[in-house]
């Protein structure tokens, strides 16, 4: 493989984006990644399974609406609360046993109010039982790509062996946004009264709605084990973030951490065009061909999400495979632009042939042997030793 320079175009472009200051994050574990790129811009910890509190309830809503769409469940069908349902603690719908209560409710309960109970209404619904609901949920998990994450309970209640990645976290919460858009706006609620007489339980306790940063979603989780974790997105203009932070301190920590990772996010990286579909980059030597060099151009539009503040430029090169032998059709790919920004992932984006080159023709193989002949003659006679190696 041999790597060339880059086109004096696109390198100017590529200098005028360079590195990034780190965010030190005071959570134990952490996940930040662009939404539309799928760009990671911070792992601290992110695949070390620990106790997800109730953001693991996320995976109990991603079965919920998985089960809605598959006609398994109906937004108006009403769920009857069992007593295991009432008898959970913490954050609650106040579900009283032999009720009914639709989906929708218990959706939004489980969103905007952290219903445990809500939680094992719909495992029971969907499986018979909470505990193999929870089996299920792992069982999906792995097929989602979450490998690192296995559940004992429907939400996130502290039981050994339930526990979750930053990054299976962040995987999932971008798989809900994408699969399930139409019940996204959920998460953005700010409250949600199921119960008169529980008016004081029933504000979201996402500290980021509401700020006018973009946020829009997804979970809290706090228990003494976990500390106080937030799986959060926003959205700024056409670009969408995704995070999860845990293992904090306190409530109020949580909150000033997420704001800044938001800020951080927004602030320091910026989508940028660097170059559009047919654009040349750079030439490759052709080898049997009627002409000496190819043109390298861009298989498609390169749109990269970049750092912001210029202090060295991005480190590019070609590469590709030579030289080429011909023919070579226009639009075959050829080799790759290879772009790796400090601190971010490389992007890859692959270079075609900007024209189509023909073989030498039989005159033309002639003299051009011919003429390789005529050079070894005039280099004398060989060494052997010389051919030792």
């Amino acid at each position: 493989m041999r790597p060339l320079r880059l086109a004096l175009g696109l390198a100017a472009l590529l200098a005028s984006s360079a590195s990034v200051h780190a965010f030190e994050t005071r959570a134990s574990a952490a996940y930040v990644a662009d939404f539309t790129t799928g760009t990671v811009l911070m792992a601290k910890n992110a695949d070390e399974p620990l106790p997800p509190a109730s953001m693991s309830k996320l995976m109990t809503l991603y079965m919920a609406f998985e089960a809605v769409d598959n006609g398994i469940l109906e937004l108006d069908q009403k769920l009857p609360v069992s007593a295991a349902a009432q008898a959970y603690g913490g954050s609650t719908m106040f579900l009283q046993a032999g009720e009914r209560v639709s989906v929708e409710d218990l959706l939004r309960g489980i969103i905007v109010l952290s219903g445990n109970d809500a939680c094992v209404v719909i495992a029971e619904a969907l499986a018979g039982t909470e505990a193999k609901f929870a089996r299920q949920m792992t069982q999906r998990a792995q097929q989602l790509g979450m490998t690192n994450s296995t559940f004992t309970n429907s939400n996130g209640w502290p039981k050994a062996g339930h526990r979750m990645s930053m990054r299976d976290l962040g995987l999932l919460a971008t798989t809900l946004i994408r699969d399930y858009a139409q019940y996204y706006p959920m998460f953005s609620e700010t409250e949600f009264l199921f119960d008169e007489k529980e008016a004081q339980n029933r504000f979201n306790r996402n500290p980021l709605l509401g700020l006018g940063i973009g946020a829009d979603g997804l979970k809290t989780g706090h228990t003494q084990e976990a500390g106080y974790g937030l799986v959060g997105s926003a959205k700024q203009g056409d670009r969408r973030v995704v995070f999860v932070l845990s293992g904090l301190d306190t409530a109020q920590a949580r909150a000033q951490e997420a704001e800044a990772v938001v800020n951080w996010a927004f602030r320091q990286f910026a989508q940028t065009t660097l170059g559009t579909e047919g654009q040349k980059i750079a030439d490759a030597n052709v080898t049997i061909g009627a002409e000496p060099q190819v043109g390298l151009e861009l298989a498609e539009d390169l749109s990269l999400l970049v750092p912001t503040n210029p202090i060295e430029p991005l480190k590019a090169e070609v590469i590709y495979e030579g030289p080429i032998r011909a023919p070579i059709l226009k639009g075959d790919k050829l080799g790759e632009l290879v772009i790796s920004p400090e601190g971010l992932p490389e992007k890859r984006v692959p270079l075609v042939a900007d024209r189509s080159i023909a073989p030498y023709g039989f005159v033309d193989r002639v003299m051009a042997a011919a003429q390789h002949l005529l050079v070894r003659l005039n280099q004398g006679p060989v060494d052997a030793g010389e051919n030792a190696s």
